[in-house]
């Protein structure tokens, strides 16, 4: 029974089919000209067509809460998405207080953040289960700014340092920055960007993540601890401040240690407990929300902020800003790290939105994402927000508690608000220590990052250099920097891998139409007199030299070589050809002059010469018979013809005759030494098959090479296929000249088996059977 099934698992197939050419293709396929593809007037006319459906479509891309709230289900989604917006929302208020202080903000202003940009993203966001507001990474990014261009020491007066003011303008900084980064989004949601992610890697994101992690963990040392470092900007600024903070360690706060310690154990104890038991809870413990009501209580009535001097939060002002222009005259200062913000804040919104897109089987538009998260930017930056993405943290509660749409979002915006209006003045004597323990434990996903350096040595080395590289470039050169060289470097990576691929030598599997890796596969054999080379990526100017080079090597055919010995031996062969001419010139030269002489001679000094060269030659061999039956007075016989002189002429045109055969035969003899030697050379290879199935693009470089290899193969009578081009990489070839009399459309097969069938049928070939089950038609 196994056995039938194990045969019936496998399939088999039959083709009978001629041998395909490109040209032969471009008949059966017919394959289409350009006359017949729509011209580029036409494309832009049918673009800028308007219609009701067409619009109706663009309408619903651009806003597409249209295209879902009509058809909401109450009865399906309404108790998941309450359940979980107010979930959501109690985690915005410590989250949202917490990040504001790693972007060098009060507060407050992380509670406007997780209000405005949230209902914009309501209104323009195509991911169901994202939680859009506060972030560490994005705050800390803001906060590197806001320190950079507004430092302490700029504030610091005869009375001390002007805190109102200096938090002012932070905020401008953080509002100009944030519209900037919102304009960058939109402007690339526009123009279909949306694939510049796919350059951010996952290694890179988790690299630059977990630095951002170790940025964070750093700046909230000096409220666990209560002591006031130096603020340091620009590379290694973090090593200076964590050197600065260790310097103050003997000046520590005791009273503060104690709350950040008591809230920290609290805070890992209930979300351990939240994280063992989430299959039987409703919904998380909002131990985060409680820890600050708590501790906000115990300081208040306890009056603690009097007597140890706990730093607390301060005045938190109830209501909402009136809307305000963000300053244009900074945009000069912040364009750069706007635009990276801009990226690394979409790298992670549009990868939770995949994330929870594929759980639950809907689509996400990476296009439109950019524009909900501009949008969000831009909109809030006008009410003092500052610049958002997605949260892991909230987004998995969001979705693990039922949220099922957006309307969850909207709920949450419901319970900042009324905090900022009824209850935000209440947590005025918060210690900041409890909200930087909520920013460490929230830390926690970030820091298990760094098991991907054991998982990514045993599956991708490079993939692991990215990593590292990156991560130890955001330590040490900053947020900005550090991405700006973990990017360039991604990018090396890239090019490193083009530039080192992998070239062999294909073999014919027996019973087979398939041609494979002889080094990999054992019964992989190579086809007598036909060399198969591939390589495991395109070609292009980086790895062109590469390219011919490895062809060279894995065929065995040192090309430069022969056409050096081929020029050589023509050079000698013209230099042999043109001494035997001389010598034959001079040959006959002074033959004319003897049969000069001969014709000027009288009778009887002819008679002697004759006679002499007649005894000459017969004394060298050459029988002459003068046949002298009488002898007159001059030496021959009546009616006696003069062999001699019959002779000499004879053998002068016989000489000159030698002389031109013997030229061919030196011709012939050194074209037949030189033709052993080159197949020698060559290792009888009469045909070389280039695989070019990986090729997606030629460049001119690429075009060159290969025009290069027809060429110098083809003077040691070495004929060149390509097989198994892409229509693509054929139109660029057409494109850019590459076929002519010498490289005819006719040398593109389709398959290498198709290529391998053409050269066996063309030599005659009956010695090599291929033993292929399916019939192939010649």
């Amino acid at each position: 029974m196994d056995t039938e099934n194990k045969e019936c698992s496998v399939g088999e197939y039959f083709v009978k089919r001629t041998v395909l050419d490109e040209l032969r293709l471009d008949e059966v396929a017919q394959k289409g000209t350009w006359s017949t593809k729509p011209t580029l007037g036409e494309r832009l006319k049918e673009s800028l067509r308007c219609s009701v459906p067409r619009l109706k479509h663009t309408l619903l891309s651009w806003i597409p809460v249209l295209s879902w709230l009509p058809h909401y289900s109450i009865r399906e989604n309404a108790i998941g998405d309450l359940i979980s917006g107010c979930s959501v929302g109690i985690m915005h208020l410590p989250q949202g207080m917490a990040y504001a202080l790693l972007a060098s903000l009060r507060p407050v202003f992380g509670l406007y953040t997780s209000f405005y940009p949230v209902l914009v993203y309501f209104i323009f966001g195509t991911s169901r289960h994202i939680s859009i507001g506060t972030f560490a990474v994005i705050s800390i990014m803001i906060g590197s700014v806001t320190e950079r261009l507004a430092p302490d020491i700029d504030f610091v007066g005869n009375n001390g340092t002007d805190i109102d003011a200096r938090d002012a303008y932070r905020v401008e900084i953080a509002c100009s920055l944030t519209v900037l980064t919102g304009i960058f989004q939109i402007l690339l949601g526009m123009v279909k960007f949306g694939f510049v992610v796919t350059y951010l890697s996952e290694p890179l994101i988790r690299g630059y993540t977990t630095g951002s992690a170790c940025h964070v963990c750093v700046s909230q040392l000096k409220y666990l601890f209560g002591v006031k470092p130096a603020r340091f900007t620009g590379p290694l600024s973090l090593i200076y401040t964590l050197v600065d903070i260790c310097r103050l360690l003997p000046e520590t706060k005791v009273p503060e240690l104690v709350v950040s310690l008591v809230a920290l154990s609290v805070l890992i104890a209930v979300k351990e407990i939240n994280e063992c038991y989430k299959q039987k809870l409703p919904m998380p413990i909002p131990i985060e929300i409680i820890a600050i009501i708590v501790a906000t209580i115990i300081i208040h009535f306890g009056g603690l902020t009097s007597k140890y001097n706990i730093d607390v939060v301060g005045e938190i002002p109830s209501g909402l800003k009136a809307p305000r222009a963000p300053d244009a005259t900074l945009f000069s200062d912040v364009i750069g790290d706007a635009f990276a913000i801009a990226i690394v804040g979409y790298a992670i919104n549009i990868s939770l939105g995949k994330t929870f897109a594929l759980k639950h089987g809907y689509q996400v538009d990476s296009n439109q994402e950019l524009v909900a998260l501009g949008l969000s930017n831009t909109v809030g930056s006008f009410f003092q927000c500052y610049s958002v993405t997605s949260s892991l943290s909230r987004s998995l509660v969001q979705e693990s508690t039922g949220g099922k749409t957006q309307v969850a979002g909207v709920i949450s915006s419901v319970i900042v608000l009324v905090t900022v209006l009824k209850i935000g003045s209440l947590f005025s004597d918060l210690p900041k220590a409890v909200l930087s323990t909520i920013v460490f434990v929230n830390l926690k996903g970030m820091f298990k990052q760094f098991l991907d350096v054991s998982l990514l040595w045993k599956t991708n080395k490079v993939d692991l250099l990215v990593w590292l590289v990156t991560f130890t470039s955001t330590i040490l050169l900053n947020l900005d920097l550090g991405l700006a060289v973990s990017v360039g470097f991604s990018m090396l990576t890239v090019i490193f891998r083009t530039q080192l691929p992998r070239y062999s030598i294909l073999g014919h599997v027996s019973g087979t139409d398939l041609y494979l890796d002889t080094d990999t596969y054992k019964e992989a054999k190579e086809i007598p007199g036909i060399k198969i080379f591939r390589s495991s990526t395109t070609i292009y100017y980086t790895n062109a030299e590469m390219y011919l080079e490895a062809l060279q090597e894995k065929s065995g055919i040192e090309i430069g070589k022969l056409l050096t010995a081929k020029k050589k031996q023509e050079r000698k062969l013209k230099r042999k050809q043109a001494k035997e001419k001389n010598k034959a010139k001079k040959e006959a030269k002074k033959q004319k002059k003897a049969v000069s002489q001969l014709s000027n001679d009288s009778p009887s000094e002819m008679n002697k010469r004759k006679v002499s060269a007649g005894l000459k030659e017969q004394s060298q061999g050459n029988v002459v018979a003068l046949g002298l039956t009488e002898t007159s007075t001059n030496g021959l016989s009546k009616g006696q013809v003069n062999l001699a002189y019959q002779h000499d002429t004879t053998m002068s045109d016989s000489d000159s005759d030698t002389g031109s055969h013997s030229d061919n035969s030196i011709n012939k003899v050194s074209q037949g030494g030189y033709k052993e030697k080159e197949r020698a050379g060559r290792s009888g290879t009469h045909s070389i098959i280039l695989d070019v199935t990986t090729t997606s693009f030629v460049d001119t470089v690429a075009v060159k090479t290969l025009k290069n290899i027809f060429r110098d193969f083809g003077e040691i009578d070495l004929d060149i296929y390509l097989a198994g081009c892409q229509a693509c990489v054929v139109e660029q070839l057409e494109a850019a000249g590459f076929f002519s009399e010498s490289i005819p459309k006719s040398r593109l097969f389709v398959t290498v088996h198709d290529a391998v069938l053409h050269i066996l049928k063309k030599l005659g070939d009956t010695d090599f059977v291929l033993d292929v089950s399916c019939s192939t038609e010649m």
